[in-house]
């Protein structure tokens, strides 16, 4: 039984749809990230679990618990639910031990209990060392790790998290995204963790919902959305992909710059026209002509040297330009004539 189900969600503002007949399930103790840009309904998605707003249509349970249909709605307090904010939400007057056993001060446990599962938690989050000191004291990842600390010693059923990460600079976010892995772990909640940042999903997920314009375009492992993209949007959002497009020749061959390229993912329609993604790194670039099918010649036009890694941009026949990432000792200057290889078990066919 999954641990969090949502059927055929609906959100309304009037005539604008935040969310469109979403239908997700998320089993225990899996951490799933809805991943998609700025508007496209992950964080709806996740106050509407919360129930701190109401759904226009469809259905939410947790565990064995319808908490919201049209005939059904329990209050946030009754969902035992936690969640973290973007802004941590610490109280300011109270050291990190007392902000972190607020949540069990207010279920009435006794002092000893308490004391108890709060030096627990502080050891597993590492704010051991500072727990008498106030948030103001702290840097933005302890302020995090105490946010964190908080929702998770109630013991909720599931755990939210709307862009934890957002306010830390670059350095401590990567840190931090391999401790909330590491968190995840050691406690196994159900959670749902709202992101905009792929490497932030790629680094703590189980699974990814891929969300665009209010709904879900793909759900799987963060390999198989990453290696398996089904739509130009997934495909594009997550790492850089090329979108290649020419004629259907058959279910796995479409014609690109006069040659007959093989292709996995979903069958093409003879005749119509196919959209085809291939990441950067999987295209090779040589100056002979390969032995391996899938091959078309080109002409760069930009070779820019990043150190470890060469970004090639070169224009294929009828003037497709591809971008390539390529090793640093393949330098091929612009105007040079070169062969690039489109290997077919990287050439992923989407859906139109």
């Amino acid at each position: 039984m999954s641990s969090v189900t949502l059927r055929n969600l609906t959100k309304r503002y009037g005539t604008q749809i935040a969310l469109d007949d979403v239908t997700l399930d998320i089993a225990h103790g899996q951490l799933v990230c809805l991943l998609g840009p700025s508007g496209c309904g992950k964080t709806t998605a996740l106050r509407l679990v919360a129930g701190f707003m109401a759904p226009t249509a469809g259905e939410i349970a947790l565990g064995d618990r319808v908490v919201w249909s049209p005939s059904r709605t329990l209050s946030p307090e009754q969902r035992n639910v936690s969640m973290v904010f973007q802004g941590y939400a610490l109280w300011p007057h109270m050291t990190v031990a007392q902000n972190v056993a607020y949540g069990l001060e207010v279920r009435r446990l006794d002092r000893p209990a308490i004391a108890k599962k709060v030096a627990a938690i502080l050891g597993t989050t590492r704010l051991g060392e500072v727990a008498d000191r106030y948030p103001a004291e702290l840097s933005g990842g302890q302020q995090q790790r105490v946010s964190l600390a908080r929702a998770l010693i109630v013991e909720p059923e599931t755990l939210l998290l709307d862009e934890p990460l957002s306010n830390l600079d670059a350095g401590l976010r990567e840190e931090m995204r391999f401790e909330m892995r590491r968190l995840h772990d050691a406690y196994r909640y159900t959670s749902i963790y709202v992101t905009h940042d792929q490497g932030e999903a790629m680094t703590t997920a189980d699974r990814i919902a891929v969300m665009n314009a209010g709904r879900i375009e793909q759900f799987g492992s963060p390999e198989e959305v990453y290696e398996e993209p089904r739509s130009e949007f997934v495909a594009r959002f997550l790492g850089g992909s090329n979108i290649i497009r020419g004629k259907a020749i058959d279910a796995t061959h479409f014609e690109f710059a006069g040659a007959a390229i093989e292709c996995r993912g979903v069958p093409l329609a003879a005749g119509r026209d196919a959209a085809v993604s291939i990441r950067q790194h999987h295209i090779d670039i040589a100056s002979q002509p390969p032995r391996a099918a899938n091959a078309v010649q080109a002409t760069v036009v930009r070779n820019v040297f990043l150190g470890s890694t060469r970004d090639y941009v070169v224009e294929a026949r009828g003037g497709t330009p591809l971008r390539i990432t390529a090793a640093p000792e393949q330098s091929f200057a612009p105007g040079t004539a070169v062969w690039v290889t489109l290997p077919k078990e990287r050439c992923r066919a989407l859906v139109s």
